[in-house]
């Protein structure tokens, strides 16, 4: 073969094709110190060899890692803003509980529009998943209602308290529907569950009549304590559609269910009841304003807290509900719980602490 001359090595190079040296057979080719140099290493790249890109990842993780306690501190916070709110609920005079969800449905609804346009999730959802999500909005939006329904009825403390059975429902209503495992510690938890609502509302055919004739309120009361019941009940169903729809819708189109049929459930009952009218008192409407504001806030930093915290932390952190729900009652209202109360109280939470415990250990297995 004859060798190229200058001529056509000029030609090689100004047509854009690289200059090779031609080894010879047999003769053996060193790699270049370049080639060498701009190899990556293990968990590096070709654009940045000097510089592997697992460990720059791992760098910016470490300094982005939340500060130690801080999921459970948002729990904490969003406990205290739903307690907060649910004194204002308290406070509101001569407005009835589905036109203070209403309030509640209209502020959302402002704030969750705008989240839903820039996120660009549209306002529909799956076509697959849009039958959980109605299901999702009717059963919050019931549970919203009587919940405020219950706080109107009953003291703070006992709706909270009844209000933290949810966890032992949301166990049997997924085992029939989802097919999940009930085990006899799940049993055990509702049985404290039952217990500790027993307590609380202390049935005449168990506690005597004689409790039902010296306490004038004891029948709003216990219609209070059946109305929070039902409360956790509709919870535990909306916990299980929840778990049902999964990741596979963004979280802020659940939310804009919630609202916007809740919103329209409150206008129809509203209408039939023909409770509809607008607080008289300044204050009440400072109240309705802040009622939407605290419980925003509380969903968000609840959320907020999921994101970067186990559910079992969370889960124990948020019994700080009733804490908060004894100490507004004592300060605000001058009520000073009874002894039946707190015992109920301690079988609630017992039962609750134990579920999360339960599960925070299977998680981490």
């Amino acid at each position: 073969m004859r060798p190229l001359d200058d001529t056509g090595a000029a030609k090689r190079q100004e047509s854009g094709l690289p200059l090779m040296d031609i080894p010879s057979p047999g003769s053996r080719q060193e790699p270049a110190a370049a080639e060498v140099v701009e190899t990556p290493g293990p968990g590096g790249c070709w654009q940045c060899p000097s510089s592997p890109c697992g460990s720059r990842a791992q760098q910016e993780a470490e300094k982005k890692a939340p500060c130690p306690g801080l999921g459970l501190f948002y729990t904490l916070l969003s406990a205290f803003l739903f307690s907060v709110g649910s004194l204002f609920v308290k406070k509101v005079q001569d407005i009835h509980a589905v036109e203070i969800s209403a309030f509640r449905c209209v502020f959302q609804m402002l704030i969750i529009i705008p989240c839903l346009i820039y996120r660009k999730t549209g306002f529909i959802g799956p076509k697959g998943q849009r039958i959980y999500l109605l299901l999702r909005g009717v059963l919050g939006s019931n549970a919203m209602i009587l919940l405020y329904y219950a706080y109107q009825l009953t003291s703070l403390a006992d709706a909270t308290v009844i209000s933290f059975s949810c966890p032992v429902f949301t166990s049997i209503i997924a085992c029939v529907f989802l097919k999940e495992k009930y085990s006899p510690w799940d049993a055990l938890f509702t049985a404290f569950t039952i217990t500790g609502v027993i307590l609380i509302v202390r049935p005449p055919f168990l506690f005597g009549s004689e409790i039902a004739e010296t306490d004038k309120d004891y029948s709003v009361h216990v219609k209070g304590a059946l109305v929070a019941l039902a409360h956790a009940v509709f919870a535990a169903m909306t916990l299980v559609i929840l778990r049902k729809i999964g990741t596979s819708v963004d979280y802020m189109l659940s939310i804009w269910y919630y609202v916007i049929v809740g919103l329209i459930e409150c206008v129809i009952v509203l209408s039939i009841l023909g409770e509809w009218r607008l607080p008289h008192c300044g204050l009440d409407r400072l109240f309705l304003i802040l009622i939407g504001m605290f419980g925003l806030g509380g969903q968000m930093f609840l959320a907020k807290a999921l994101q970067i915290e186990k559910a079992g932390p969370v889960a124990l952190m948020k019994t700080m509900d009733v804490v908060f729900a004894f100490i507004f009652q004592i300060i605000f209202f001058n009520d000073m719980p009874s002894w039946w109360t707190v015992g109920g109280s301690l079988c609630v939470i017992a039962s609750s602490t134990g579920a999360a415990i339960r599960k925070w250990c299977q998680s981490t297995k």
